[in-house]
């Protein structure tokens, strides 16, 4: 019996032009392939797109939505051996993204979970085009498919000594392996499910692969205020998930930040930058920096805060704070226990 065709699953609300260019993206690809979204309460025109373009649509009240629960309803109700998961607002950048994000499974037999990296939409502020392409050339840099796997005296390594290059993943482009899920689900939690789910995945004793190739247009030019608050948000799961929280040493900062200003100025430098405007990026980037930096030293300490002030900070609104023992490698005997 022929293997069904994959599944490409997208958690939606109100998602606006920017959904509309995501789905007549996945219109284009070469690869056939069932199209489900699950929506969590727009109140825009985002289910009859969806709809208009193919898609099986799921609904759920805006309390029902967490981004690992959410992501586990999707999977149990699509039908690929395959699940491509996009956000709304992450538009393949070629006809042949799915056909190059399912080519990460053939990298090896172990492989789970496979994901490709965002590049700036056009027009995106150069600081953020430079960190974008920064980081996801980082973790290729002969610009190859990469593989990330533990060995077995690995998988009771504490959660923090998986941050980085070899915990990371990201569910806005990628690609699941149902009978991995099914042994590892998503954690119904409600922040940096992809960093968890990998972490199970790789202690469980699965691969992740990353497929430069496979690319999406995804990225944010955020308000100051809106720069924060992402930090916050992204620094506070990291202290949820690994127990990390951001040294506040004014040398280390100063280290820090004139590290990030020595990079963006050789990255400059190399594209032949007139010296105005690389003066004025540069100022931008240390503006950034230091908005980022405020957002992790927050976020790192969000179990200090209280809930209200949690919630003012986050630009999800979310004033809670719950720390995962993670520190105990995952039973894959008893995985299935967690599947919906």
């Amino acid at each position: 019996m022929p293997e069904p065709e994959p599944t490409v699953a997208i958690p939606i609300r109100d998602g606006g032009m920017l959904l509309e260019r995501t789905l007549a993206a996945l219109a284009r690809q070469t690869v056939r392939h069932e199209l489900l979204v699950c929506d969590s309460g727009s109140t825009d025109d985002s289910v009859q797109v969806a709809r208009t373009h193919g898609a099986r649509v799921l609904t759920i009240a805006p309390s029902q939505f967490s981004h690992g629960g959410t992501r586990n309803l999707l999977m149990q109700h699509s039908s690929g051996a395959r699940v491509a998961f996009l956000t709304q607002d992450a538009e393949p950048a070629s006809e042949r993204w799915l056909e190059q994000l399912l080519g990460g499974f053939e990298l090896d037999d172990d492989v789970a979970i496979v994901y490709g990296p965002y590049r700036p939409r056009p027009g995106a502020a150069l600081p953020v085009r430079l960190e974008l392409e920064r980081w996801f050339n980082s973790l290729s840099p002969d610009g190859g498919p990469q593989l990330e796997r533990l060995q077995p005296q690995e998988r009771s390594l504490p959660a923090v000594a998986l941050m980085g290059v070899r915990g990371f993943f990201t569910d806005a482009n990628a690609c699941l392996a149902r009978s991995a899920w099914e042994r590892v689900p998503f954690r119904d939690v409600p922040y940096a499910e992809d960093r968890v789910l990998a972490m199970d995945m790789l202690r469980a004793g699965y691969a992740k692969a990353f497929v430069p190739q496979a690319v999406v247009l995804h990225s944010h030019d955020y308000t100051t205020l809106e720069e924060l608050r992402r930090c916050f948000d992204e620094w506070r799961g990291l202290r949820e998930i690994y127990g990390w929280r951001e040294p506040a040493s004014p040398a280390r900062l100063s280290r820090q930040l004139r590290g990030a200003l020595g990079q963006v100025g050789r990255d400059l430098a190399g594209e032949g930058v007139s010296s105005a405007r690389r003066s004025a990026t540069l100022a931008a980037t240390a503006g950034r920096h230091v908005v980022r930096l405020a957002g992790a030293l927050l976020g790192s300490r969000a179990d200090l805060l209280p809930s209200g002030v949690r919630r003012r900070l986050s630009l999800e609104r979310r004033g809670g704070f719950a720390m995962l023992d993670l520190d105990m490698p995952l039973d894959p005997s008893r995985a299935q226990e967690r599947a919906p």
